[in-house]
């Protein structure tokens, strides 16, 4: 009898592992469950739009969706269609590769303010995220803070210095191009609590700063060390001394060359949202920030304390995961608590869901092969255990409708039918109108 196994979301994390299982066990039934219609998780939804060739990695997990022994159920929620009971009722095994969804909040006075974005909103607003379709926020203004020191915070800051005619080529929604084409930023800071020895941006990223058409990127000479002291592992090594090349590089920049000046701010902690009222609401004007030093890798607040203004503000200070799906997390709520990758017997986590929201895309792929090792290692095959026949039953009794990988390939095909080339799709952004796609 072939093994059944229930992978929950279809990101690099998840793909990986059923690429794994298909070719160690060739004969397993696999289905791969996913709370939205449309599959690929971070590479649709946190790959930044204008990251096109990295998104080119979904044809590679297009060849596992259309495998004989796999399946996709899209647009089924867990913990809202099949609890986390239920799957493991019914499945030998369950991966659970949903991530970490939600950003994490400073918890600082001011941080309900209008004009506070989370990244985990911004990102998913300008990638077409069915969850944030209305966020609409405010880009109007003149200078926007976003804090932190990893890509994501690099990727918005970058978004928001584009020029309409840099994302023409992109799968940014309509709704951002609009707001980011009338933004008129003068001033952009990337705020960090630490150094860019700490940053956890790599080169690439950073140097896209530095061909903005209308950005000029700035660095504070003194908040650059002349070498990386630190102790680490030599790959480490070669990217920080990469990164600090680049930064180096942008040192006697002329803030006047471009209209957009893209701050580095280093050693800076946020300790207070500065606000006032407007028409009876709060409205974020700015940041106070403690200078710090690095001791031990970790922030020390020096005492002294300064003011930035701004009208927009996006902390990207990680993620974490939801609690609804009811998997088992960890003390913090950032991953599903595991050893290794085993949850408990029978369910195993991958990707962002394992480890939280760190490494490439193609670190889950090792990854997620290790982790399928582990399965392999425990897992046979109950006759009792009901798998896809049992969950085709009970979602049909739910009245869930279940959409096919097939139904995503309509759906796919009408975004990029609709699209105004160069941009290669328009994407619908609500879980209704790629429903209605399929009823056309």
């Amino acid at each position: 009898m072939s093994l059944s196994v229930a992978v929950v979301g279809s990101g690099p994390g998840g793909l990986y592992a059923v690429e794994a299982l298909t070719k160690n066990l060739p004969d397993c039934r696999i289905d791969i469950i996913d709370r939205l219609p449309s599959p690929y998780g971070l590479v649709r939804f946190g790959v930044a739009p204008d990251h096109q060739t990295t998104k080119n990695v979904s044809r590679v997990f297009d060849k596992q969706m259309v495998k004989d022994n796999v399946r996709y159920l899209g647009n089924v929620e867990l913990g809202r269609d099949i609890s986390y009971d239920e799957l493991k009722d019914m499945y030998d095994a369950v991966v659970l590769a949903f991530g970490t969804p939600i950003g994490r909040r400073l918890g600082l006075p001011g941080e309900d303010a209008e004009g506070v974005y989370n990244s985990d909103a911004i990102v998913a607003w300008y990638s077409g995220h069915p969850d944030f379709e209305n966020l609409n926020p405010d880009l109007t203004g003149k200078a926007a803070i976003i804090i932190g020191i990893g890509n994501v915070a690099l990727d918005v800051a970058r978004l928001f210095a584009r020029t309409e005619a840099e994302l023409a080529d992109t799968d940014t929604t309509d709704f951002a191009l609009d707001a980011i084409k009338n933004a008129h930023f003068d001033d952009i800071y990337i705020v960090g609590r630490r150094g860019p020895i700490e940053g956890t941006f790599t080169r690439a990223e950073l140097g896209e700063l530095g061909e903005l058409e209308r950005g000029v990127a700035l660095v504070h000479e003194e908040q650059l060390p002349e070498e990386v002291e630190a102790e680490m592992d030599p790959r480490d090594l070669r990217e920080k001394v990469a990164n600090l090349k680049v930064l180096r590089s942008y040192i006697g920049n002329d803030p006047n060359a471009n209209p957009v000046k893209v701050h580095f701010e280093f050693y800076a902690s946020p300790k207070e949202f500065l606000t006032e009222t407007r028409d009876g609401k709060e409205h974020v004007v700015g940041v106070r920030v403690e200078r710090t030093k690095v001791e031990n890798g970790r922030a020390v607040g020096t005492g002294e304390e300064f003011d930035i203004a701004a009208d927009v503000v996006v902390p990207s200070v990680g993620y974490q995961a939801e609690p609804s799906t009811g998997a088992p997390l960890d003390e913090w709520g950032s991953t599903v608590e595991n050893t290794d990758g085993r949850v408990e017997p029978g369910v195993y986590a991958v990707g962002w869901a394992k480890r939280g929201p760190t490494g490439t895309i193609a670190l889950n792929r090792k990854d997620s092969h290790g982790v399928v090792n582990l399965l392999l290692e425990d897992i046979t095959a109950d006759p009792a255990k009901s798998g896809s026949a049992g969950v085709d039953r009970l979602l049909a009794d739910r009245g869930v409708r279940v959409v096919s990988y097939y139904q995503w390939q309509k759906i796919d095909q009408a975004e990029v039918v609709a699209a105004n080339p160069p941009a290669p799709r328009k994407k619908f952004t609500s879980i209704e109108a790629m429903l209605d796609a399929l009823d056309r």
